[in-house]
């Protein structure tokens, strides 16, 4: 589904609205939390990496936009009481929650299934798969207090497109645009809540390096390039559209963003 071809960020696009982003401590999920914070957000920044976290703090606030909130944690480690605890401090912070894109993911082992190792696979559904999850389930109730909320995955174009060897990543990516189009369903009679996914095409991030490590990245789109269709789907401008799959390229590419 393509976006309006009329939409256009502004700086005042998001204005007050808050929005949390998983990984947004490098990549596509940098260049959103930024992008989504010059259009007037206040931006909940989630990574592991605490000084890179405390990088992309520092470059929103030089850029004087909306002090953003820091929460380091790892998916991987995390148990549902450090996700319900999330859930709590927003609350406490904000009283509700206006986006949720989940952008954080592992490209774990590319080799044929007869060889792949069990605990890498594990490890790549859990924080692929799972822990959108659980996450989500705890901010439900935060996106539901919104006057108007967007819950975003970040899909691939290895959805349509199965390629052998891909491994946990093609199943965990499956399985995120399968909960997506679920949870819209379910919440088909909430209409200010909707769900979607975004798959952003082929960008210059480090999954996409491990995936290609000889492909010429300056062939490749930067993570700022394909951040339209996050912004329209965080927008009002998107009010009424869920349960689709929107692409930041045209023709969408296969990738591992």
């Amino acid at each position: 589904m393509p976006i309006p071809s009329s939409f256009s960020p502004t700086p005042d696009l998001l204005r007050d609205r808050v929005i949390f982003i998983t990984g947004s401590s490098d990549g596509i999920g940098r260049a959103l939390a930024k992008a989504v914070a010059s259009c007037g957000a206040h931006v909940i920044l989630h990574g592991r990496n605490v000084k890179k976290l405390e990088r992309v703090y520092d470059d929103i606030i030089a850029a004087k936009q909306p002090r953003p909130s820091l929460l380091p944690l790892d998916l991987e480690k995390a148990g549902p009481q450090e996700y319900e605890a999330i859930a709590q401090a927003i609350d406490k912070e904000f009283g509700h929650l206006d986006g949720l894109v989940h952008n954080a993911a592992i490209l774990g082992e590319r080799a044929p299934i007869a060889h792949y190792d069990v605990a890498k696979w594990l490890r790549t559904m859990h924080i692929n798969v799972n822990a959108p999850f659980i996450l989500t389930k705890y901010c439900l109730p935060l996106l539901m207090k919104s006057q108007d909320a967007s819950i975003i995955f970040t899909s691939s174009g290895i959805v349509p497109n199965p390629r052998a060897y891909w491994g946990a990543y093609l199943v965990s990516k499956w399985a995120d645009e399968g909960l997506m189009r679920m949870l819209a369903v379910e919440l088909d009679a909430e209409p200010h809540l909707r769900v979607n996914s975004v798959n952003p095409g082929k960008v210059r991030t480090n999954m996409r390096l491990q995936a290609y490590p000889a492909e010429n990245r300056d062939l490749l789109s930067a993570p700022e390039d394909v951040l339209k269709p996050y912004l329209y789907l965080l927008s009002r401008a998107s009010r009424g559209v869920t349960g689709q799959s929107l692409a930041s390229q045209d023709p969408p590419e296969f990738v591992a963003h």
